[in-house]
């Protein structure tokens, strides 16, 4: 009998809660739709969710790498006869520019390395970057036409005082004579040459000094003054004559110390180019856009040798 009635109790209670629940004055809830009491609020949620995707967006760009070859040119002659390391032929040069094109490389400057670093702007897939050193008139002569021809680009590193020379006495001779300003304005212009500084008149082994090296015995102000001025004027003629200022630094020879690092940080430059062999890893580091390594293309070592 007292089953019958407490299972009564039950119906009618069941009955009065449904009722009371119809006219909103109770809200029912179940177990799969109820949120336990200390439960954030849904917009505290999102918002943790959001800083925690950016912060990991932002630690992942910083720790992604992209490899970056650059390569290391001076003279292209258009002679077939054998040269040394540091000059080939035109066709030999056109033939690398085939290879690069055929094989999915896209060339790059040093602008937009810099870019990749300071800002994230993407790089292309196969990004390569070609290189020439000390400014001879025949990159004007024939490497320039060629790029032209292949749609690529160059980053050329000249020396201020024979592009000084030149400018003031011509003498187009390909095979000693370097660019002069007007030649350096004329690529500039094509938007397919970017300008670089490989000193102003450092490019010597003369008076003791190897390239923009530290000298034996030299104080740290002496050389911090001697590289500041020498470097410094070839930015000012590039100004003069271009209205361009380089942003990177070509050293000379190769040959570095380490007292140069701050000095050219200290002057504006976001990278410098060494003659050290090797792939770059290229990342949102800044640090990784000095001393950059390069492979030297010589008559034995093509484009296609140096990348397969």
């Amino acid at each position: 009998m007292f089953v019958i009635k407490m299972r009564t109790l039950i119906y009618y209670f069941a009955i009065f809660a449904v009722t009371l629940a119809s006219f909103g004055i109770i809200k029912l809830y179940s177990g799969e739709n109820s949120a336990p009491a200390t439960a954030p609020a849904p917009t505290e949620k999102v918002l943790v969710d959001e800083m925690t995707e950016e912060d990991s967006l932002e630690s992942s760009a910083k720790k992604m790498t992209v490899d970056v070859p650059i390569l290391m040119y001076h003279s292209i002659l258009r002679s077939t006869n054998t040269h040394g390391d540091y000059i080939i032929s035109e066709a030999a040069f056109e033939k690398d520019l085939k290879f690069l094109k055929e094989n999915g490389y896209t060339t790059i400057v040093m602008q937009d390395l810099i870019n990749f670093v300071e800002k994230g702007t993407p790089l292309p897939e196969k990004p390569v970057v070609l290189t020439f050193d000390d400014g001879y008139s025949n990159n004007f002569l024939y490497a320039f036409p060629l790029l032209k021809k292949y749609d690529s680009k160059a980053v050329l590193s000249i020396i201020g005082y024979y592009t000084d020379l030149y400018t003031d006495t011509p003498d187009q001779n390909p095979s000693y004579s370097h660019v002069t300003w007007n030649d350096v304005k004329k690529m500039i212009d094509s938007g397919l040459v970017e300008m670089q500084n490989h000193s102003y008149n450092l490019h010597t082994t003369d008076k003791g000094r190897n390239g923009s090296k530290k000298k034996r015995g030299e104080s740290d102000d002496a050389y911090k003054a001697m590289l500041t001025e020498d470097l410094g004027k070839l930015q000012d003629k590039f100004k003069q004559n271009t209205n361009y200022i380089p942003t990177t630094f070509t050293y000379p020879f190769g040959s570095v110390s380490n007292a140069s690092f701050d000095i050219i940080k200290e002057m504006g430059f976001k990278a410098s180019l060494s003659c050290e062999s090797g792939m770059n890893k290229v990342s949102r580091d800044s640090e990784c856009l000095y001393m950059m390594k390069r492979y030297l293309r010589t008559q034995k070592k093509s484009a296609e040798s140096i990348l397969k």
